[in-house]
């Protein structure tokens, strides 16, 4: 099967990683963020001083016990923040020892193979549409989509992360995912993909800009969600640390790392922990400069913003830090007409130059009401339509949320609309915050 992407965007952003080499970053202590896990209620399972193995829950969600976040190291638990109204943060995990818990992957039937996920961590690296959350465990999926595509920018290619001696791991996992749903597992890939094909699973070369890395983008163009149906999509990571728990009885909590972005010096793949310290990742890597800096854990469309002290959040896959711009004095602002400006309007010369460009973290624009231009539609393809969908989230109209598609889009699908938007307006929060009240109001 093949699909074709035309709508989207690759954005020109400098820092990519360009060097074969991968160095290993260790990770003194781990954290775990439950916010990073949309619908999951988290209730914490260990106190400050606790020893844990790797592979221990640290939370379970209250709506589903048996759904767990898992200890990435074995170690002591120093410390379990908590924000406003006992909100909880993190828990940090300081690393000590290679204990390790062992599963039991006697799993026969559906139900028990997602007990396993959920015991072990891995279903909670996986997402559910509708309302793009953690799956629940009480109901199988439709199908499964599996994407080894990074589009995002600066994202590594799948040949960096997922290499020839992991096809094993990959078609176990194809495997026991296969008898949890009655339908497809499909894996979307690029043209150059080398693995060939992975058995058990449906195939699709899929080509085009970004967001045709994105799962939802991939099922929306293979075989979109309705009403009263549930899908699961995760990464091709994912399915082989599912492939590594099935083969060795542990979980595997490597993660290999872009470090890049516009102001670091020196970009490199790091191999470290999921939840590792950022400041492991980024020492002596970032530009010598008295410029203010943006880290971000993740690519820069949809990524979360975190501190110099702070950690790796999920998808734990890259980490990217650009100028935040608060000390530039630029002529005519937002509006000036440098060709170092990236823009992908015609009335920037930036949108001419085939170049690579050094954006810092402004807005570069006024908030202002909605313009009906088609603009999100140019780099969204998903058969919906996009303005009139965030106008019927923000009038919390349910019945039109639900026939302008709602039930297949999450977040991360509106990143490159919230980019191009000229009216400056938090897209992705906005669906955050519809999809959440649908749930709520449906389930």
């Amino acid at each position: 099967m093949k699909i074709h992407i035309k709508k989207g965007l690759d954005l020109p952003i400098a820092g990519a990683v360009t060097t074969s080499e991968v160095r290993i970053v260790p990770a003194p202590a781990v954290a775990v963020v439950p916010d990073d896990y949309p619908g999951f209620q988290p209730k914490v399972d260990v106190a400050e001083g606790d020893v844990v193995k790797m592979g221990d829950a640290l939370m379970h969600d209250k709506r589903f016990p048996e759904v767990k976040l898992v200890s990435p190291v074995a170690g002591k638990v120093t410390a379990v923040e908590r924000g406003e109204r006992r909100r909880l943060l993190k828990v940090v995990v300081e690393a000590a020892g290679d204990d390790f818990k062992k599963f039991d992957l006697t799993r026969n039937t559906a139900e028990e193979r997602i007990a396993l996920l959920a015991e072990s961590g891995m279903l909670a690296l996986m997402r559910q549409r509708p309302y793009d959350v953690v799956p629940a465990p009480d109901a199988l999926p439709r199908d499964i989509f599996v994407t080894a595509i990074f589009s995002a920018p600066l994202e590594l290619e799948t040949g960096r992360r997922i290499v020839a001696d992991d096809k094993a791991l990959l078609e176990l996992a194809v495997g026991f995912l296969a008898q949890i749903t009655p339908g497809k597992v499909y894996l979307s890939h690029r043209p150059s993909w080398t693995l060939g094909p992975v058995k058990g699973a449906v195939m699709v070369e899929t080509d085009g800009p970004h967001p045709a890395g994105n799962a939802g983008v991939q099922a929306a163009n293979i075989a979109p969600v309705n009403k009263g149906e549930t899908v699961w999509t995760l990464d091709v990571e994912t399915l082989r640390r599912i492939g590594y728990l099935l083969r060795h009885g542990k979980v595997d909590p490597r993660a290999t790392v872009a470090v890049c972005g516009p102001a670091v010096e020196k970009p490199y793949v790091a191999s470290t922990i999921v939840g590792a310290p950022v400041e492991a990742l980024l020492k002596g890597v970032t530009m010598r400069d008295s410029k203010h800096h943006r880290i971000v854990s993740g690519n820069v469309l949809s990524g979360h913003v975190v501190a110099e002290n702070g950690y790796l959040r999920y998808p734990y896959r890259m980490i990217t830090v650009l100028d935040e711009g608060d000390d530039v004095d630029e002529f005519m602002g937002w509006a000036s007409m440098s060709p170092s400006k990236m823009s992908v309007s015609r009335t920037f010369p930036g949108h001419f130059l085939k170049r690579l460009f050094r954006p810092d973290a402004r807005l570069l624009g006024g908030r202002r009401a909605m313009i009906m231009s088609g603009e999100y539609d140019s780099v969204m393809p998903m058969d919906v339509m996009p303005e009139y969908l965030l106008k019927a989230i923000i009038a919390r109209d349910i019945e039109n949320m639900e026939k302008l598609g709602i039930y297949e889009v999450a977040p991360e699908d509106f990143a490159l609309a919230e980019y191009v938007d000229t009216s400056k307006i938090p897209l992705q929060h906005i669906v955050r915050e519809g999809l959440d009240y649908l749930r709520k109001e449906l389930e």
